[in-house]
């Protein structure tokens, strides 16, 4: 089992990333910038195009990031970023050949949550998220939405998470296996289900309440301690 007292010292070594890469979640979405990804390096850059635009490419990056990895996900987003809001599936998929593996399956799920956001939300996205007062509605407005493909429970926390919103926690591999080394839980198996992520969820809030630690930073710890970065 690993030690809270040396957690809490890497935690003070990398605090002051880890609030900046926060901070830049929040100027994401209040203000027009985007993530581009280029020599292993993730920066947030002024980008002159529609806030519903950038958030729905945020989006995409959690459709794309789903049981691959961050840095796949982002090298994705970039491939496609000129097609994702007009593009066909066909048009992602040829960008995406030899640089992403589901290159057929993910630029369906992508097309037919942007449909579906055009034709029920007009493609504001940004009112729809602003619409939402409790935000465990607004995460099941994303998980548990059968016409919004490839997120659930993980990666709707994700996309939240990533556009500023904070106190979802992000049960990916990494932090699962964090939380089995610390002894928050007793196996390393993924939840199986929306029950199951809502315990281990609280689970890990507890372990947060444990070390002190807020659980939007405790979270980029974790993942940075197994990933070796700090990313998104």
């Amino acid at each position: 089992m690993d030690s809270i007292e040396k957690l809490k010292s890497e935690y003070n070594n990398k605090k002051e990333k880890i609030m900046e890469r926060l901070r830049q979640f929040e100027k994401f979405f209040n203000e027009p910038y985007s993530w581009h990804y280029g020599n292993n390096e993730l920066k947030l850059l002024p980008a002159e195009k529609d806030d519903n635009n950038r958030i729905f490419e945020e989006l995409a990056f959690c459709i794309f990031t789903a049981n691959t990895s961050a840095e796949m996900g982002l090298r994705a987003v970039d491939s496609v970023r000129n097609v994702l809001v007009n593009g066909t599936a066909d048009d992602m998929t040829r960008r995406l050949e030899g640089i992403y593996r589901f290159n057929n399956v993910r630029p369906a799920h992508i097309i037919h949550t942007r449909n579906y956001l055009k034709n029920t939300l007009n493609f504001e996205l940004k009112k729809k998220i602003c619409s939402f007062k409790d935000k465990n509605e607004l995460r099941n407005f994303f998980a548990l939405n059968k016409d919004i493909k490839g997120l659930a429970y993980k990666e709707a926390s994700h996309f939240l998470r990533n556009i500023g919103f904070k106190g979802y926690a992000i049960l990916d591999k990494h932090i699962i296996n964090s939380l089995h080394e610390f002894g928050v839980i007793e196996t390393n198996e993924k939840p199986k289900n929306a029950a199951e992520y809502l315990e281990i969820e609280q689970k890990f809030i507890d372990f947060s309440k444990l070390t002190g630690i807020d659980m939007d930073e405790l979270d980029l710890l974790l993942w940075s301690r197994k990933n070796g970065r700090i990313l998104k």
